[in-house]
This record gives C-alpha cells, sequence and structure tokens, in this order.
C-alpha cells in the first residue's frame, strides 16, 4: 500500500474519532425549537446554532428590545419597527435532548448550554411599562423558585409554587390527573409527582389566562419563563430506557404543544413561544428567589435592591414636547434679538418718534 493511502486511511480514521468524541462528550443534541411565532417575527429555518448565553438577548429581540452587543445569527430576521408580539414564553425542559413536537416553525441546535435566565429582559419590560400591567412570571416548580414583578401579581397569587401546594392542586377537581393518561407513572412517586406537578403549572398558567383574558389585550408586553426538570430526575431515577420515563416523554411533547397553541390563542396569534431542550447544563445555577409579596418592594423606586427610577411610558412625548418648545423659543429669541439690532430708532420705534418731535417742537 502506498504513503498516499495510508495518509487517506489516517485522516478517515482521525475524523471518525473526532466524531465519535464529540458524540461522547457532551453534544446531546439539545435544541431550541419555536413553537408558536406570528408573521411578523420571521424565523428562517436552518441548523444555525444558538448559544445557550444569547438566549436571552435572542428573547429581547423577539420583544423588540435592544441588546448591549449585536446577534450575529441568521435565524431571526429583522422584522417591523412598529410591530411586536404581545407576549415571550420560554420553556427549559432539562433531562432531555430532544421532544417530537408535531407542529412547530423551526428547531435550531443548542451550543454551549450553560445556565442562563431571563432577568435583564424582565427588567426591562417593568421599567417601560411599570404603569401597566405587564405580566412577568418566572417559575421553575422543581426549585420551589418565584420570580414575579408588576401590578399583574394579584392575578397569579393562587398559582401553586411550592411543591405542597402544587400536590394539593393534584387531588382537587379539575386537575391534570383526571385527563392525562398516565400508563406508567404513578401517583405515589416523588419523581412522579414532581414531574406531574410541572404539567400542572402549564395547565394552571392558561387557565388563569383564560379567566383574566384583559392582560393579553392590553399593549404591555408580558414575559414567562418556566424551567422544568422533571423529565432529568426521571431519567435519573429510572433510566432513559424505562418505560417511565418513554411516557413522560410523550405526555410533555404533547402537553406543551397544547400550551403553545392556547398561548398563542389567548394573544392574538401576536405570542412567541420557545421550547429549550437540554439533557444537563455544564455549570449548575444559582440564584436568589423572591416570593410575591417582595414585588411590591421590587415596584418601589426606594427598596434597597438599588434599581433605577421608574420609568414613565409618557416619557418620550414629554420630552419631545419640552424639545422642541425650547427649540421655537430658542428661534423666537434669536429673531427678536436680531430685529432689534438692525432697528432704526427713528423710523421703527414710535416711543423715538415721539421724543424726536418733541425736542423739534422744543
Amino acid at each position: 500500500m502506498s504513503l498516499t493511502s495510508w495518509r487517506r486511511m489516517e485522516t478517515v480514521f482521525s475524523a471518525a474519532f473526532s466524531l465519535c468524541f464529540l458524540v461522547t462528550t457532551g453534544v446531546h443534541g439539545d435544541s431550541l425549537t419555536v413553537l408558536q411565532s406570528p408573521e411578523f417575527v420571521s424565523f428562517q429555518k436552518g441548523d444555525w446554532p444558538v448559544s445557550g448565553e444569547k438566549i436571552p438577548d435572542l428573547v429581547a429581540l423577539t420583544m423588540g428590545f435592544s441588546v448591549q452587543e449585536d446577534l450575529s445569527w441568521p435565524g431571526l430576521q429583522a422584522g417591523p419597527l412598529f410591530q411586536r408580539p404581545r407576549a415571550n414564553v420560554l420553556v427549559v425542559v432539562r433531562g432531555v435532548d430532544s421532544l417530537a413536537l408535531p407542529q412547530s416553525v423551526a428547531s435550531y441546535p443548542l451550543d454551549n448550554p450553560v445556565p442562563f435566565n431571563l432577568d435583564s429582559v424582565a427588567e426591562t419590560v417593568h421599567s417601560l411599562f411599570a404603569e401597566d400591567t405587564p405580566v412577568v412570571l418566572q417559575l421553575a416548580p422543581s426549585e420551589e423558585r418565584l420570580y414575579m414583578l408588576g401590578k399583574a401579581n394579584a392575578v397569579f397569587e393562587d398559582l401553586p409554587v411550592t411543591l405542597q401546594q402544587i400536590r394539593a392542586r393534584l387531588s382537587q377537581d379539575g386537575s391534570v390527573l383526571q385527563s392525562l393518561p398516565l400508563n406508567s407513572l404513578s401517583r405515589n412517586a416523588e419523581a412522579d409527582l414532581l414531574f406531574l406537578s410541572e404539567v400542572q403549572v402549564l395547565h394552571d398558567i392558561t387557565a388563569l389566562l383564560q379567566r383574566h383574558r384583559h392582560l393579553a389585550k392590553d399593549h404591555s408586553p408580558d414575559l414567562y419563563s418556566l424551567e422544568l426538570s422533571g423529565l432529568e430526575e426521571l431519567s435519573r431515577l429510572y433510566g432513559q430506557d424505562s418505560p417511565q420515563y418513554r411516557d413522560a416523554t410523550a405526555i410533555l411533547a404533547s402537553v406543551l404543544q397544547k400550551f403553545g397553541e392556547d398561548v398563542y390563542g389567548l394573544y392574538g396569534n401576536s405570542a412567541v413561544v420557545e421550547v429549550v431542550t437540554v439533557k444537563t447544563f455544564e455549570a449548575p445555577l444559582t440564584r436568589k428567589s423572591r416570593s410575591i409579596l417582595e414585588s411590591k418592594q421590587i415596584s418601589n423606586p426606594g427598596s434597597p435592591y438599588n434599581l433605577a427610577y421608574k420609568y414613565n411610558f409618557h416619557y418620550a412625548v414629554v420630552f419631545n414636547i419640552v424639545l422642541w418648545l425650547m427649540i421655537a423659543l430658542a428661534l423666537a429669541v434669536i429673531v427678536v434679538g436680531y430685529n432689534l439690532w438692525n432697528m432704526d430708532p427713528g423710523y421703527d420705534s414710535i416711543i423715538y418718534r415721539m421724543t424726536n418731535q418733541k425736542i423739534r417742537m422744543d
């Protein structure tokens, strides 16, 4: 065999080894799937990877907000300047790299699956629309983590947050246990109840929005960020080849599809619904949780959280009125000063004209 043939075989084996190494060291096919999107938010279909740390910037751009660094990603095209969606719903599913979602707008591979949150987007919504009723809800049932802002918190006060509350909700009328085919899932196992509680939270959010439709019809955008880790617990306890894990994956895919359709319809086909599936994050995420009672202090500019001053929605209108009024007054002063400087007192001023006549008479 010639030296050229050996080199070719060496190149082929090297490429195959590199591919196997990538598969076994963390490239699990994590993805970002866009379930629903209005026509003016244009997602292009393709295999362009998006980094996990850029997800908050992507959400901000879909809502029409500016970001500090330009997102050089061809999957999202620039849309109309005066149109933006009424809501953005981001669901993070841990413990699975992909879900069999029957209908979606587009799907992209997820690179660098680092932990992220939407705190920056939430603060932007709250600062720009503090006087209105934006819904800003970030919830992780598995960690009993809740983060809410805005005046619409009273609507979600009845939303079960802790695992004890959610388990009590599962035993009430209208729970998902009465409508879902549990199959191999058990009502008594801790991991199974955690998964079912997350499904119950999705159901309760749409139910609350249906009872309070005025929240979806105002001009202030809403933000939802939900983190589900029930599949991760099932995978750790039973394994990915277990019937419990397969049944839970099928149930969650069906529930997420219906959840996206319901939210999209409640907001008048003007909502973006994304699903991020990640097998596992590369680093743990720690953040301070806040209860519903702390939302009043967050809205107070004198709170100890070092927040910026409350932004008034009419700031742009008042600014333009003051600006152009100052420009008009400045131009008026310039014109009057110019005319006074070039005025002839003997002919243009009646005071000097009468004074001259009086002097001549004397």
